[in-house]
Formats: structure tokens, sequence, C-alpha cells
């Protein structure tokens, strides 16, 4: 499970930074990618580390596909606090979006991704 959970997040990074006429993204991911399900897996240690590592496999793609612009390392803890704070934010909001800004603010480009 956790390969494919990696792969989804690097073909979501990957799919993310395609190109200025790319078609919408199309986010792969779990069934629920809501920040809601993420809130509800804080007492399911397996679910919510599969979260995580779903969230580690973005960021590892974008790295791969903006090598000039790498997230440097960071830990399980820095991720799942940073999806944490970007859910109570924002609860009607996705994970996945919180994994493309975290991309966005740990890569030093500060900005959204362009379409």
């Amino acid at each position: 499970m956790r390969n494919k959970t990696w792969l989804a997040g690097a073909l979501l990074a990957l799919s993310a930074t395609a190109g200025a006429h790319a078609a919408p993204l199309k986010i792969v991911g779990f069934d629920d990618m809501s920040c809601q399900r993420w809130i509800a897996s804080k007492d399911d240690a397996e679910q919510r580390a599969a979260y995580v590592a779903w969230v580690r496999g973005v960021l590892t793609g974008h790295n791969y596909a903006n090598q000039s612009q790498q997230v440097s390392d960071i830990s399980s803890g820095t991720v799942e606090n940073y999806v944490n704070r970007y859910c109570a934010q924002k609860p009607q909001g996705s994970f996945g979006d919180a994994a493309l800004r975290l991309s966005d603010q740990f890569s030093g480009r500060n900005a959204a991704i362009t379409k």
C-alpha cells in the first residue's frame, strides 16, 4: 500500500507542474481527500501514516519535476503539523491542496502553481 501511496503522490506532483496549457489538475489519491477525513484520522495511526506518506510522495514528485526548486528534507511530523494547521483553517478544504501549498512554501517558490 505504501508504494501505491507514494506513486499516487508523485503522480499528483508531476501533473501539478505539467505546463501552462494542461488540463485541470486531477488528484490521484484516496477516495476521500477532505480535510474532514484528515481530521478524523487523528486517532487512527495507520490511516494517518498513510496520509502523511502520500503527502511526502507529493513532495518527492515535486522535487523530481522541479529539480531547481526542491523541497528540503522535511520530517513526517512537520508534514502532519502543516496539514493539521491547513485543515483547521480550511475545514471544507482538501488535504491534497495542503500538500501542494506545502510544496509551494518549502520549495522557496511561495506562490501557487500556475496553470
